[in-house]
């Protein structure tokens, strides 16, 4: 048996651990900066499996970097994320229903990061299983990301040296998006990312229209109050609206979302509010774009805190830069998705899907998921219908932080297809049944089965095969020399803002948003 015969047998023996695993993470929904549970879970395993790991990597409590060395070799980094999303508290159930003692707005999993995790940490400890066996030298290097989402702690890893020493960089994503499904990337790698909290304060109320009066209440409550943190918060929200019409050509695929993270500190009577904080997430090609709407905010955010009487400060969460391809890693990467071949759902996931369709009023399909979460798509395929929905001028398209990666050594962006359901014409499926197929064992675990057998056998290959890994090597830097784009991130870990949380009282395990018990 060869080393890679080696590690699909690993991944095969071990499935039905990686299974719990895999549920262990989707049941806990932890959401961005505060994986407390989910990287402590990821750290005792590592730990338990032979790994060094460092907990709170680069000064984020939920983050790890876990080592293993055989000796002398290359050193192949791959990573977990373990965040959900706040409103997306789905259980493992074919009806909508939260998670057992929680509302519908807590945190759940929807990508899923729990198998997008289990699945490359499968690969990981698959590969390690390979390596002791047949004597192949190297080191592992498996990273914890909390808070992708919000394209939090890679760009900060990536800062603080944690990548510098790769020579190789594996990059696994549930399909979300066609046709990026049984694929990995070619030359369109996903785009620049940037977070940023606007925060206005209004520190000293009693300066407004001051009153030469003995009161110290003038006119008993009657006078104008000082408009206060959230009328400026307000007016950056509709000022920023105006924006996106504004500042791209047309064509040009991009986004700007927001979010208030806090508001108020104060009542409602005279007393203005005294802190406001909104959050934008902008996903787009070019950091020099990202940086021209950032100006523009700007200007807006110092227009409202003057109008309104108080003062302002930019927060960084994320700057992730754009990705970069790498052709030779990526045709590796996909002969071997060739050789394992795309995902095989049972009877089981087959049934639990037609329940879902029947409990939404449909006919239960006696083929019930989409036919491309089974099929093979070559990268440049992929790569064609893609570019024909793109402006020719557009480099990247959507946005996610592994695009980190890609400047310190050769990397692919693998995706495996995950359960989607087949559709009758013109309907739309609701966002909590992708959700419960994610949560599902018998839906998730053949994605994540795939992906660990694929993940495994490229790294044996970039451990192996030195004619390959030079070749992505020498693309690597032939690629970074006509362009370079240093780490952007130039901020600490934004850790201490009011992110949604579970919080433990006496009535138990809680949201931030109270439960509706029923």
């Amino acid at each position: 048996m060869n080393a890679k015969d080696t590690s699909r047998a690993v991944v095969a023996a071990r499935m039905d651990e990686v299974s719990g695993w895999t549920r262990t993470i989707w049941d806990y929904g932890e959401t961005a900066w505060r994986e407390y549970k989910s990287a402590a879970f990821y750290v005792d395993l590592l730990r338990r499996e032979g790994f060094e790991v460092e907990e709170g990597s680069a000064g984020m409590p939920t983050a790890f970097c876990a080592t293993w060395d055989n000796g002398d070799g290359p050193t192949i980094g791959g990573y977990a994320e373990y965040d959900g999303i706040p409103g997306n508290c789905q259980a493992a159930e074919p009806r909508q229903a939260p998670r057992d003692g929680l509302s519908s707005h807590a945190g759940g999993h929807t990508d899923p990061h729990s198998a997008l995790g289990m699945g490359s940490l499968a690969g990981f400890l698959a590969t390690k299983a390979a390596m002791e066996k047949h004597n192949i030298g190297g080191r592992l290097k498996f990273f914890g990301e909390p808070a992708e989402k919000v394209r939090g702690s890679k760009p900060i890893h990536a800062a603080a040296g944690y990548y510098d020493d790769l020579d190789a960089a594996l990059s696994f994503h549930t399909f979300y998006m066609a046709p990026y499904c049984n694929t990995v990337r070619w030359d369109t790698h996903c785009g620049v990312g940037y977070g940023v909290i606007y925060e206005f304060t209004c520190d000293n109320p009693e300066t407004w229209m001051a009153s030469g009066e003995a009161s110290p209440i003038p006119a008993s409550h009657a006078s104008p109050r000082a408009p206060g943190a959230t009328d400026a918060m307000m007016q950056m929200y509709q000022s920023a609206k105006a924006l996106r019409e504004h500042v791209m050509a047309p064509g040009q695929s991009w986004s700007m979302n927001e979010t208030i993270i806090s508001h108020g500190q104060a009542t409602a009577d005279n007393i203005p509010a005294q802190i406001a904080q909104i959050q934008y997430f902008i996903r787009i090609s070019e950091v020099s774009e990202a940086d021209h709407i950032i100006r523009g905010l700007d200007h807006f955010a110092e227009a409202a805190a003057q109008l309104c009487h108080c003062s302002w400060r930019r927060h960084w969460v994320a700057k992730s830069r754009p990705g970069l391809a790498n052709h030779a890693l990526a045709r590796a990467t996909y002969a071997n998705l060739e050789e394992v071949g795309a995902p095989v759902w049972g009877e089981d996931a087959a049934e639990f899907a037609r329940s879902i369709q029947s409990e939404l009023g449909l006919e239960p399909m006696e083929q019930p998921f989409l036919p491309m979460i089974s099929e093979l798509i070559d990268p440049e395929e992929a790569e064609r219908q893609v570019r024909a929905v793109l402006p020719s001028t557009q480099r990247h398209f959507t946005s996610d932080d592994y695009t980190e990666f890609c400047w310190h050594a050769p990397t692919v962006r693998l995706y495996i297809g995950r359960p989607a359901l087949a559709a009758p014409d013109g309907y739309a499926y609701p966002a909590w049944a992708m959700n419960a197929l994610g949560g599902h064992s018998a839906c998730i675990d053949p994605m994540v089965k795939t992906a660990a057998e694929v993940i495994a056998m490229t790294a044996l290959d970039c451990l192996t095969d030195s004619d390959m890994l030079e070749a992505a090597q020498a693309e690597f830097r032939e690629r970074t020399t006509a362009e370079h784009i240093p780490p952007l991130c130039d901020y600490a870990p934004p850790i201490h803002f009011r992110w949604p949380e579970y919080i433990t009282t006496a009535r138990g395990e809680d949201w931030v948003i109270p439960s509706t018990q029923s």
